[in-house]
């Protein structure tokens, strides 16, 4: 399929493996000799013995697409999501760029998924998902997402690729206001478990802890952070390792919630002049700055990074001036889909609806195909999302 068109994710989508192409001297010597069904008995008994450990580690590094297509080939590799050596053998093939999980405005109750690497979209079909409420992606690590529904009462953890899903239970603390949200891996692996924190401008917070299946509220915000937060929740939380920062307004600046050690920061740092529509990125350990640079009727997108000896936001890199041109004149609203690394910015407007990536270690923009519904034809509207690094064997 081209790259760029849109298709659906199936996850048992069938397909024969490719025959064993045997060495030319092979084949020439099986015509003259007449002995082609002795060679490829020879094959069968090499493949055979076949180390399992070998075998699951080649397994681990394809493709993610690639692995679906191929768990219907037998039982035995469609049974390697629950294996405990295909799960180590996963955990140490390197996290490269992440993916993107996506609502669009056409669509509200159905997710898509952009794959940076195929530059191709999918289309999965999460059952478990209530299809009643609209549920949004609010937060994702380690293969993860976590969901939260319009009304802010349910949250929902899943893993996008195996179906892998769990509705979290009943917050202790009744708020219904609008939350945002944070998580992170215990250990940074997976496989011990994650914590999700939400927090209100009135300072009111709680943390769920997946090994205990509880939400519970650590301990109290110290008096001296100012409340009430005003948080900005068109940003996105940054996690790096333990420890989640969300962006506030007033006064500008980070505050930051160490989930190992329960502590509350506050960062008084001022937003460059004329910034909109921004939010916070992360980049090897790095907290970065994404957003539009708006003055009288130019408008660019700008790159910063925070410096930590003077907490002073320092411009790194912009959009190209040929790109910021078809800003020029128009009232641009961006919104950011992923933060990690590999930045997704929807650019929009009355005449515009543009996708583009950003790698963040490479210094490259790229348009980004639009998204299309399988068998349509009209472009879908993004409305929010989250970046996420895809794991086969991420439980929820």
């Amino acid at each position: 399929m081209a790259a760029g068109k849109s298709h659906s994710f199936r996850m048992s989508e069938p397909l024969k493996p490719p025959p064993a192409k045997k060495p030319r001297r092979d084949r020439s010597r099986g015509k003259s000799s007449g002995r082609s069904s002795t060679s490829e008995v020879m094959e069968q008994e090499i493949w055979k013995d076949f180390p399992e450990d070998l075998f699951e580690a080649v397994i681990a590094r394809l493709p993610i697409a690639a692995f679906f297509r191929f768990r219907s080939v037998c039982r035995q590799w469609n049974s390697l999501l629950a294996s405990q050596s295909f799960s180590k053998q996963c955990a140490e093939v390197p996290q490269e760029n992440p993916w993107f999980y996506t609502i669009t405005h056409e669509n509200v109750n159905s997710g898509a998924m952009y794959d940076p690497s195929l530059k191709k979209w999918h289309h999965p079909s999460i059952s478990p998902l209530p299809t009643k409420l609209i549920v949004l992606p609010v937060a994702s690590a380690g293969g993860l997402v976590c969901f939260l529904d319009i009304g802010h009462r349910n949250f929902y953890v899943c893993n996008p690729l195996t179906q892998s899903f769990k509705e979290l239970p009943a917050r202790s603390v009744k708020v219904w206001s609008r939350v945002a949200v944070g998580m992170t891996v215990n250990r940074n692996s997976i496989g011990s478990g994650y914590k999700i924190l939400w927090v209100g401008c009135d300072g009111e917070y709680e943390v769920y802890d997946s090994v205990k299946n509880s939400w519970s509220r650590p301990g109290n915000m110290p008096g001296s952070m100012n409340l009430p937060l005003s948080l900005n929740f068109r940003s996105q939380t940054v996690s790096i390792d333990s420890t989640l920062y969300f962006m506030r307004s007033d006064p500008e600046g980070v505050v930051s919630y160490d989930m190992a050690t329960g502590v509350w920061k506050q960062y008084i740092i001022p937003a460059p002049l004329h910034l909109t529509d921004h939010t916070l990125a992360e980049y090897d350990g790095q907290i970065m700055l994404v957003g539009l640079l708006t003055k009288n009727a130019a408008t660019c997108v700008c790159i910063w990074e925070l410096q930590r000896m003077t907490l002073l936001w320092k411009e790194v890199d912009r959009m190209p001036n040929i790109w910021c041109l078809d800003f020029y004149g128009k009232h641009v609203r961006m919104t950011c889909l992923g933060n990690k690394g590999l930045l997704m910015l929807s650019l929009r407007s009355k005449q515009m609806n543009r996708l583009v990536t950003y790698n963040i270690a490479k210094k490259e923009w790229l348009k980004v195909p639009g998204c299309v519904v399988p068998n349509g034809k009209k472009r879908q509207w993004i409305a929010c999302g989250t970046a996420f690094h895809p794991c086969l064997t991420a439980v929820a």
